[in-house]
């Protein structure tokens, strides 16, 4: 090719290494290769916060980056208003949540670095069960019959938002816990359409067309599944039951309704349990976030490779 160019919305979604491949394909050896790339600029900016290297790289990049955001060319596009909204866990959920916490933070206080990277999927799946445990018990424990703080208020959060002539996009990774969800708004009297991996394309089409014209106040739809490809613009709130370490995939699943076609200003509401590990990945997220804008003025960052010693502040209670 005479020339080549790459298209993206997430020029750094996972990792800053994300960024190189890009520019590897476009102009190969421009940013060295991926090794003396990482040791130049990802490790000095990820794990030394070096503001030289980010400089550096941003002074190499970006005469070859242009960038448009939504709102600079979709200047009639309504705004998008965030808000994360806690909830505070209580009895048995509280107990059960602090007791796997110290059961996963002594495992690793335990652990030698090479036991620590030979454990990293056992590790992730303890890591699944804490947030599982923040949504529900009912997803880890066939025999919990307490209460979910957050379920509560989601449902206060659905029902006030209905009764004010409002149309929901409810999201969460757990399609175990859009089971639930879905019992409580029938329990209810809340109309809804449920979205999973699990539904036909042909179905996706139809059930989006149809919560677009009809009266039906809620969609369920699970992260993954429905973050890219929907138009759902008759929505103007959207709530995200749990928090997804990448932020770029959840701001993927709120454009499904703020984008163009979109009259009403778009409400968008973050679930987060107090004091435990979802208030860490928001701060995470945070973080990662500022570290796109500074380098690439792009979306979230979230880097999947926490060491142990971040993992164990991540489960260090205030």
């Amino acid at each position: 090719a005479a020339a080549r160019f790459a298209l993206t919305g997430t020029p750094i979604e996972n990792r800053l290494g994300e960024l190189w491949s890009v520019f590897d394909f476009l102009m190969p050896g421009f940013l060295f290769s991926y090794r003396a790339f990482k040791e130049r600029y990802e490790d000095p900016i990820i794990k030394e916060e070096s503001a030289a290297a980010l400089e550096e790289l941003r002074r190499m990049i970006r005469p070859f980056v242009l960038r448009r955001l939504k709102k600079d060319v979709l200047k009639e596009l309504p705004d998008k208003l965030e808000k994360n909204v806690a909830s505070a866990m209580e009895g048995e959920q509280l107990k059960l949540y602090r007791t796997n916490v110290g059961n996963l933070r002594r495992m690793l206080e335990k652990q030698t670095k090479e036991e620590f990277n030979h454990s990293r999927i056992q590790i992730l799946s303890q890591l699944t069960l804490l947030r599982e445990i923040c949504c529900d018990p009912a997803l880890v424990y066939d025999d919990y019959r307490g209460k979910s703080a957050k379920t509560d208020l989601c449902m206060d959060l659905i029902r006030n938002g209905v009764e004010g002539g409002h149309k929901i996009l409810l999201f969460s990774q757990f399609t175990a816990m859009l089971e639930r969800l879905k019992d409580r708004l029938t329990q209810e009297q809340i109309s809804w359409y449920s979205l999973t991996g699990a539904t036909p394309k042909a179905e996706r089409v139809r059930l989006a067309q149809a919560f677009n014209t009809d009266d039906t106040s809620v969609f369920c739809i699970s992260l993954k599944a429905g973050g890219t490809g929907l138009n759902l613009t008759a929505a103007d709130i959207v709530i995200h039951f749990d928090p997804w370490w990448n932020l770029a995939v959840q701001n993927q699943a709120t454009d499904r309704t703020h984008r163009i076609g979109q009259k009403q200003v778009v409400n968008v509401m973050k679930l987060v349990a107090k004091d435990t590990i979802e208030e860490k990945i928001i701060k995470l997220q945070e973080k990662k976030a500022k570290l796109s804008e500074d380098v690439i003025e792009g979306r979230g960052v979230a880097d999947a490779a926490l060491s142990r010693e971040e993992l164990i502040e991540m489960l260090e209670e205030r």
